[in-house]
């Protein structure tokens, strides 16, 4: 039977958010912990590393952030709620409200700033020690012995002793490699055929948006899409994902200058008029990579567990890579705290509660990917959401859309999952044959719903 801190010091390899959340609710409770992160400090630097696509914090991710005192205020002020998605197609569409409650909504936050605030909270306990410029190497499980090279040193080798490592370094985790080799676990990782590079629309101006700023921004093209979320300073963040290479619009396809130019202007003519270096950018922005990493065997012994992106990497498009590793973190110290005196345990627990939740979100987020480029300018589409909003309305304790269980619940994802698949269903024969949703019985579709049986509930 061990508890943190017996055989050694807790170190967590990984300071990004699940990194630096974890710390911050360890140390909030009197643990010690040293978190090593490979990056140089993104409170310092001025470039920092890694992917930047703009988040939206969900209810999934608040709730974890708000076990930390005062957090949740400061998040306030770095971010922008998004009320629904704003279409651009032939024309600009209203906004699509994400469902009838007030509190239905998205923030949309930077990555770095949000980092920054849990990387303060976590060394305002006291109880964290934070060091950049870090990167593990190799572990020695025998010898409680991580092996990591000092980027401030000339990536000089040594060694620090552990009792606990809890492995948030991401989807290229160094920490997974070392525990799937000794427990005979497995990691399946599905890569995308499409990329993305990541643009910004500028602010307009006096620092005014130069579109509506409570929104998600989509263009989407069936096979390709552009998105953008608004900034506090007036500048969007935007993204296009794309086909790395296709008979059709591909990155590949997309040489010259010209053939950019005239890309844009073709698929995304009112992005492009906002942005005038739209070519030099895409240009210079690296190309990043879009995967889901599905893992087996989280934990080894009662020396090191995995956590974050690190243990389940999703595909973005379902805004809820963020939420999960928040929610996961949270649960791992839950799991910590039930079984304070047997670490081994608490792994376990951990890996057999959050597993298939994982896998369900990673599942909708691919889906969602479909349905953000294909599906949101579709008639039977827009039909079906309205009807699915309106059911929500009329009997909300039986009837929520499966986005809204998602992102604005706290039901796990494998139950909102397995539900809305009952629902789509459901949806597909009430709208079948109608144009519009005067032509939907409402009585049958109230007795329908009904025999579904209530709503999942939150844990």
């Amino acid at each position: 039977m061990t508890a943190l801190g017996d055989n050694g010091p807790t170190l967590i390899i990984g300071g990004g958010i699940a990194g630096a959340y974890l710390a911050a609710l360890l140390g909030s409770r009197g643990e010690p912990v040293t978190v090593f992160d490979s990056r140089p400090d993104p409170r310092k630097a001025s470039d920092a590393e890694g992917r930047s696509i703009n988040l939206a914090i969900a209810e999934r991710g608040l709730a974890a952030l708000r076990q930390l005192d005062g957090v949740v205020d400061t998040i306030e002020q770095l971010v922008v709620p998004m009320r629904g998605r704003i279409v651009h197609d032939d024309h600009v569409s209203g906004l699509q409200p994400y469902g009838n409650l007030p509190s239905e909504v998205l923030w949309s936050v930077d990555r770095t700033a949000l980092t920054n605030v849990l990387l303060d909270a976590a060394e305002a306990t006291g109880k964290v020690e934070i060091r950049f410029g870090q990167r593990c190497r190799n572990i020695d499980f025998d010898l409680n012995l991580v092996s990591l090279s000092d980027a401030g040193h000339g990536d000089q080798w040594y060694q620090v002793p552990f009792g606990t490592v809890l492995g948030a370094d991401g989807v290229g985790s160094i920490v997974r490699s070392e525990i799937l080799e000794l427990n005979g676990g497995s990691i399946r990782k599905e890569m995308l055929d499409h990329r993305y590079v990541e643009l910004e629309i500028p602010a307009g101006p006096d620092g005014s948006f130069q579109m509506e700023p409570n929104g998600l921004h989509i263009w989407p093209h069936n096979d390709f899409m552009l998105i953008a979320l608004p900034n506090p300073t007036g500048d969007f963040t935007a993204t296009l994902f794309l086909a790395a290479a296709a008979d059709g619009p591909s990155f590949a396809a997309l040489e010259s200058a010209a053939e950019i130019s005239s890309f844009f202007e073709e698929n995304f003519a009112d992005f492009a008029a906002m942005v005038p270096d739209h070519v030099e950018q895409f240009i210079d922005a690296p190309l990043g990579r879009l995967g889901t990493i599905r893992t087996r065997g989280w934990s080894f012994e009662d020396q090191a567990v995995l956590v974050g992106d690190s243990a389940h990497g999703i595909v973005p498009f379902h805004g809820q890579g963020m939420n999960l590793a928040l929610e996961s973190a949270s649960a791992l110290n839950a799991f910590l705290l039930q079984h304070a005196d047997d670490l081994a345990t608490a792994f376990a627990a951990f890996e057999a509660d959050r597993s298939d939740d994982a896998d369900a979100i990673a599942d909708m987020a691919l889906e969602n990917y479909v349905e953000m480029r294909d599906k949101v300018n579709d008639p039977d589409y827009l039909l079906k959401r309205q009807l699915s909003l309106l059911l929500g309305e009329r009997l909300p304790d039986y009837f929520r859309p499966r986005y809204n269980m998602v992102m604005f619940s706290a039901i796990p994802y494998a139950d909102a999952f397995a539900r809305g698949d009952q629902q789509a269903d459901l949806l597909a024969q009430l709208v079948a044959g109608c144009d519009t949703i005067d032509d939907v019985d409402l009585g049958a579709a109230d007795q329908a719903v009904l025999a579904l049986g209530p709503l999942p509930t939150t844990p």
